[in-house]
């Protein structure tokens, strides 16, 4: 029991740290400052972390990795789109 608590917090604190990052992004409509490869690479990686999880049956890694590809996805569509907004201003 004591490891599962363990992994639930370590994942609910990794997983909350993108949130901060989500915020900014959204309420600058800005994410030029942040990497395509890292945050593409970084989205495949939380689905592969993800579909793992759901093999194995560890709740801990299931949720952390839901919640966290979930913010992982908006950043990466938030990057395409402003970024792709921004090249179609005159």
């Amino acid at each position: 029991e004591f490891a599962q608590s363990l992994g639930l917090l370590a994942g609910t604190v990794t997983t909350l740290s993108f949130l901060p990052q989500v915020i900014k992004i959204y309420k600058s409509r800005s994410a030029k400052d942040i990497s395509l490869g890292w945050v593409a690479s970084l989205t495949f990686g939380v689905a592969l972390w993800l579909a793992y999880g759901l093999m194995i049956g560890e709740l801990p890694v299931i949720l952390s990795n839901m919640v966290t590809l979930v913010l992982a996805g908006a950043i990466l569509a938030m990057k395409l789109w402003f970024e792709r907004a921004a090249s179609t201003r005159p």
